[in-house]
């Protein structure tokens, strides 16, 4: 009892020892408890799907489709990346039309982002190919939209080859670039074949031909570009080399998706719709469940 009473007098008689000990319960109090709330908080990064393709292939109707899991009476061509938190069962089987929180299904959460089409801001859909993705969003799948009824019109097929051209190169450069003896993760690539309910549409099997046709020739012109403006792989430096840029099998007369499963780039091609009373886009969902 007189320890008690004389550590009690100690305290509260004024003195330095008192002042310093006081002082440093004040500042080290909020630092260990903000400690001990962030080692027992639990932080979850959903998986993302990446929605992109040439503008109006219809990509932003089908982001809308699935996020209100009814065909939307308008359109309209996305200006800046849009991301929506969808769910599918556990058992990946559900369809993009089930309200699973509603019938109190355990669901399996990712993220869909919606990229632009257009030229100029493609940028926003690179920035998401890297190893992690961007803002700590783990990419795993691209869903690459096409227009069926439009690509047979040379324009429209050259820009969309293109595009996808670019996409495949910078996940196959992320997997060749790796810099640990582990590669990064794989990350899969549906090539979804819209409108193919239009009577001009060419069916997914044509789709398919005509893109693998197209990338052939595109990467023979910029091999044969690379060659002709004299520059060689020192002068490219960091040590690149000249199959930094040809996608696929390298030296290849033709150029076929199934090359890419050389770095773990599975690409599917899958025709379906958008719009009409009954869209054709279970497919596409089922695929997107089984990579998630």
């Amino acid at each position: 009892m007189d320890r008690l009473t004389k550590l009690v007098e100690l305290l509260m008689t004024p003195s330095a020892p008192v002042f310093i000990i006081g002082g440093l319960v004040v500042l080290l109090m909020p630092l260990l408890v903000h400690f001990c709330l962030a080692q027992s908080a639990t932080y979850t990064v959903l998986p993302s799907v990446l929605l992109t393709g040439p503008s109006g292939a219809g990509k932003t109707t089908l982001h809308t489709l699935f996020e209100r899991r009814t065909t939307p009476s308008e359109t309209h061509t996305s200006q800046t990346p849009s991301s929506t938190e969808l769910a599918v069962n556990e058992s990946r089987t559900s369809s993009y039309r089930e309200d699973l929180d509603a019938t109190g299904a355990t669901a399996a959460r990712f993220l869909m982002i919606d990229t632009p089409g257009h030229g100029k801001l493609r940028h926003f859909a690179y920035e998401r190919l890297g190893a992690e993705g961007i803002q700590g969003v783990k990419l795993k799948a691209v869903v690459f939209v096409v227009d069926a009824a439009a690509i047979s019109e040379p324009e429209v097929l050259a820009d969309t080859a293109a595009y996808l051209y670019d996409i495949l190169l910078r996940l196959q450069k992320r997997v060749a670039s790796a810099k640990s003896g582990k590669a990064p993760y794989a990350i899969p690539v549906l090539v979804a074949a819209n409108k193919t309910d239009l009577f001009m549409a060419l069916p997914g099997k044509l789709v398919k031909s005509n893109l693998e046709k197209e990338l052939g020739r595109i990467r023979k012109t910029r091999s044969k570009g690379l060659m002709d403006s004299g520059v060689g792989a020192d002068d490219l430096g960091g040590g690149a080399d000249e199959g930094d840029d040809w996608l696929g099998e390298y030296g290849s007369e033709e150029f076929k998706f199934e090359q890419l499963r050389e770095f773990d780039i599975d690409v599917a091609v899958e025709a379906g719709a958008v719009l009409g009373d009954k869209p054709r886009v279970d497919k596409w969902w089922t695929w997107i469940g089984e990579k998630l």
